[in-house]
Parts: C-alpha cells; sequence; structure tokens
C-alpha cells in the first residue's frame, strides 16, 4: 500500500479538534474533525462557543424569517 502523502502546501491557521478537544496549528487531524481555521490560537480554543453563539444567531434569523416570536435565550 502506498504511503499517504501530506499536502505541500497544507493551510495554514489555528484549528480546533472536535475529537480530541485540543487546537492545532496547521491542518494536521483529518478534516472531518476540524473546525477553522480561526486566524489564532485563542479564537481556535473559543470555537465551540463561537459555534453555539452563530447557531444561535441564525435560529433567531430563522424565526424572524418565518414571522414566528423571538425570545432571547
Amino acid at each position: 500500500m502506498a504511503a499517504k502523502r501530506k499536502d505541500p502546501n497544507p493551510p495554514s491557521g489555528w484549528w480546533y479538534n472536535t475529537r480530541t478537544g485540543q487546537v492545532e496549528h496547521g491542518e494536521l487531524s483529518r478534516a472531518i474533525d476540524l473546525m477553522g481555521p480561526y486566524p489564532d490560537e485563542a479564537t481556535a480554543r473559543n470555537a465551540l462557543e463561537i459555534a453555539r453563539e452563530r447557531t444561535k444567531r441564525a435560529d433567531r434569523e430563522e424565526a424572524e424569517w418565518e414571522g414566528e416570536d423571538v425570545d432571547e435565550r
């Protein structure tokens, strides 16, 4: 079996690995396990909170679009 070749120009930036809970510099793990890229390590560490806030905002916007009453939960 041929060895897996590394991308000679991997994406730069910081990534949050959802499987391990660790922050990585550069795309080191499987893409399916990564969130990012983020501009810096601190932002990558907050990836889950960033995703939570974006989801809440999108849910509110969708509810408003559909004419539903929106509360600020």
